[in-house]
């Protein structure tokens, strides 16, 4: 999809601050409520926006125990990967999952309250999964940037 200047400027406002009226939107893109409002609808129909979130403040949940662990499956069978990922995406400790190249076959992002509960989501969910050979965890020291924006340039 072909994104004009005003779309990716509509997206950025919105990846900032979703709740921001359309009278407000309009107002910083210096297009009528009406326009704004058919670009979302279109943005919302392309894919472009794919839902809209409440970010939450991990400290203050008391969940910012951020771990990056590596996964290695015994194999890069077809049957393994599927049943790895379809079992992963069920632990709602993972936050995101990436299927990488390299020494690992997979970096999770886990999020959990402290070591305690990361021992415990290690001991009775990842490596009661099938097809691990191994695993390898970093934890997050500082968090240096986190954003969700998506540049659009």
């Amino acid at each position: 999809m072909q994104l004009d200047g005003k779309d990716k400027k509509l997206l950025f406002l919105l990846q900032n601050d979703s709740k921001k009226t359309t009278k407000e939107l309009a107002s910083a893109l210096d297009l009528s409520v009406t326009a704004v409002f058919e670009r979302i609808k279109k943005l919302e129909k392309q894919k472009v926006i794919e839902k809209y979130v409440a970010l939450i403040d991990k400290q203050k949940i008391q969940k910012d125990f951020i771990v990056l662990c590596h996964v290695k499956l015994v194999q890069h069978r077809k049957d393994y990967i599927t049943q790895f990922e379809n079992e992963i995406v069920q632990f709602s400790e993972v936050l995101e999952c990436f299927h990488v190249s390299g020494d690992y076959d997979y970096i999770l992002k886990i999020c959990v309250k402290d070591i305690k509960d990361y021992r415990e989501f290690m001991v009775t969910k990842l490596t009661n999964l099938q097809n691990i050979a191994s695993t390898q965890s970093s934890f997050t020291i500082k968090e240096v940037k986190n954003t969700t924006v998506i540049s659009t340039d």
